[in-house]
């Protein structure tokens, strides 16, 4: 055999040989269409979130003289009924200001405040439920990566102090905490705990402060909103901050 056909002949199994090695480091196509998959959805998952939190804002609410009238032709029921709906309704990304508003003007400060937590808890708890049964799933593929891991495992240890920080921080979309919890590793009593410790000054403030009929608001809820906002920005930079215990 020439020497040409040597070289040939090497050349050939060597590219082969690189031929074999490229194909089994690539990693399969179904891996990389499943992952694409995955991280489709969870695109498209986000901006549908996003739009009916932006779309929530736009949706017409009763008035207070609406309400009043409710109140007058229902009686004993209207309570159940107003906070049925609170619950209902703050369960999708709905604000549930304009309802803790109108329960302190319809029902005074204490059942305001008591039904306007209730209802809320009620909320806080169904979405968490059931963002963790219908998403938790779909975001699995993306949980073994090592930011999103180490951010799960930190969820997981100490979530509550998260979830309580960002009640108390007025700007928060209340739903968008929810479905957001139901997603990551927050254990479901921690979270809930934290939710009704975290939104109870809120709410509050919102039911003693907020002067519905007028259309204003009590220049107290400027600092109390400040003072909420910053010990939540307190809280989120401590959590973020201290170890994680394995």
């Amino acid at each position: 055999m020439s020497p040409d056909a040597h070289g040939r002949e090497g050349l050939t199994e060597e590219a082969v040989a690189l031929e074999g090695a490229t194909v089994l480091d690539a990693p399969p196509e179904s891996a990389i269409d499943r992952r694409s998959a995955t991280t489709g959805r969870v695109v498209v998952g986000a901006v549908v979130v996003i739009a009916l939190l932006a779309g929530a804002y736009f949706v017409p609410l009763p008035s207070i003289a609406q309400a009043r009238e409710w109140s007058d032709s229902l009686g004993a029921w209207f309570p159940w009924l107003f906070f049925g709906v609170y619950a209902v309704a703050t369960t999708a990304p709905i604000p549930r200001t304009p309802f803790t508003v109108t329960a302190g003007v319809l029902f005074g400060p204490a059942l305001g405040f008591g039904g306007s937590l209730a209802a809320a808890t009620v909320a806080a708890a169904a979405a968490f439920l059931l963002a963790r049964r219908l998403g938790r799933a779909r975001v699995a593929p993306l949980l073994s990566k090592p930011v999103v891991a180490s951010v799960e495992h930190r969820l997981a240890r100490r979530g509550w102090l998260a979830v309580g920080s960002l009640r108390l921080i007025p700007v928060c979309p209340f739903s968008l905490v929810n479905y957001l919890s139901g997603l990551s590793a927050v254990r479901p009593v921690p979270y809930l705990l934290a939710s009704v410790a975290g939104s109870a000054p809120g709410t509050a403030a919102v039911v003693f402060l907020a002067d519905a009929l007028t259309g204003e608001t009590h220049p107290a809820m400027v600092f109390v909103s400040g003072a909420l906002f910053a010990v939540g920005l307190i809280g989120l930079v401590v959590d973020a901050r201290l170890p994680v215990n394995d």
